[in-house]
């Protein structure tokens, strides 16, 4: 059996159709696991969809997505700004990396326009709500096809 694509989601993503809707939308992180895997399954993909308020256990499950994931989508959330654990698990992993932002990151403050796991993604969605995820799994896919 193919491995399947992990998504991780950083912290605060959990609040999701409470938190500030005029920027993150009112769809929960339920509905947007409900349509992530939906678009998997549509593709061929397992979906393995988690979420953590933690940075160490987001890196411990960057690290497990080298050996048990095809491919891995990650939307950090406020690590995105701010960790260098991720970006140095990102980068000693192997497989294709696709981050995700519900919002367009640079329309938003200064601090948020810099991010330091971009230096270890294939490439960058944001701005595209909910959907950003599902392009990020039509990437992933397109990528895994390409002969190596």
């Amino acid at each position: 059996m193919a491995k399947p694509i992990y998504i991780l989601n950083g912290p605060n993503l959990n609040l999701l159709g409470k938190r500030e809707p005029g920027i993150y939308g009112s769809e929960t992180l339920d509905g947007i696991r409900a349509r992530a895997q939906a678009k998997g399954e549509a593709l061929g993909h397992a979906i393995d969809f988690r979420q953590s308020n933690f940075e160490g256990e987001l890196v411990n499950w960057i690290q497990e997505a080298s050996d048990k994931a095809s491919g891995l989508i990650v939307n950090a959330g406020a690590y995105t700004h701010t960790s260098v654990a991720m970006l140095d698990a990102l980068l000693a992993i192997q497989i294709p990396c696709v981050e995700v932002h519900l919002s367009n990151i640079f329309q938003r403050e200064d601090f948020r326009r810099e991010s330091y796991i971009s230096r270890a993604a294939v490439g960058l969605i944001c701005g595209f709500g909910p959907k950003g995820y599902e392009l990020a799994i039509e990437a992933i896919t397109d990528i895994l096809a390409q002969p190596e």
